[in-house]
């Protein structure tokens, strides 16, 4: 299987390979993670109990206020935070989060992101050119 580029906007942060973890849910770092236990603790959020610690997480619609940008520094400062957030509409709180975190993010696909990925699929964030690229079965 070929490898797929899905087209964001410039994004922020460093260019990163990793698993992608998705769910069509928004996403707030304060209300949905347990920053200390690395995974998701909102019971009703759709990945309730999975870890998000290494992960490139995509997601739908960052929510959410000013901690938002403290706790993903926090969490990059202890290797507790997600390796990359994929989002179809990011705030800029998120945005100063990511940036503050030194986390990548890409926002705006031309597709739904949480359609375009599945969970598990290796993927490569590239801020600076606005791409995602999903690799085909078998690439590393």
């Amino acid at each position: 299987m070929a490898d797929r580029i899905l087209r964001g906007h410039v994004g922020i942060g460093p260019k990163v390979t990793g698993e992608a973890l998705v769910a069509d849910d928004n996403f707030s770092a304060r209300y949905d993670l347990d920053r200390l236990e690395g995974v998701f603790s909102r019971p009703t959020h759709k990945l309730a109990g999975r870890s998000y610690v290494g992960r490139v997480l995509a997601l739908n619609v960052a929510k959410g206020g000013v901690a938002t940008a403290w706790m993903l520094r926090e969490m990059a400062a202890r290797g507790m935070c997600p390796l990359a957030l994929l989002l179809n509409f990011a705030n800029p709180i998120m945005a100063q989060g990511a940036a503050f975190g030194g986390v990548a993010l890409i926002d705006r696909f031309e597709v739904d992101i949480t359609n375009a990925i599945r969970t598990g699929e290796r993927v490569t964030v590239d801020p600076e050119a606005g791409a995602v690229t999903v690799h085909g079965r078998g690439s590393r």
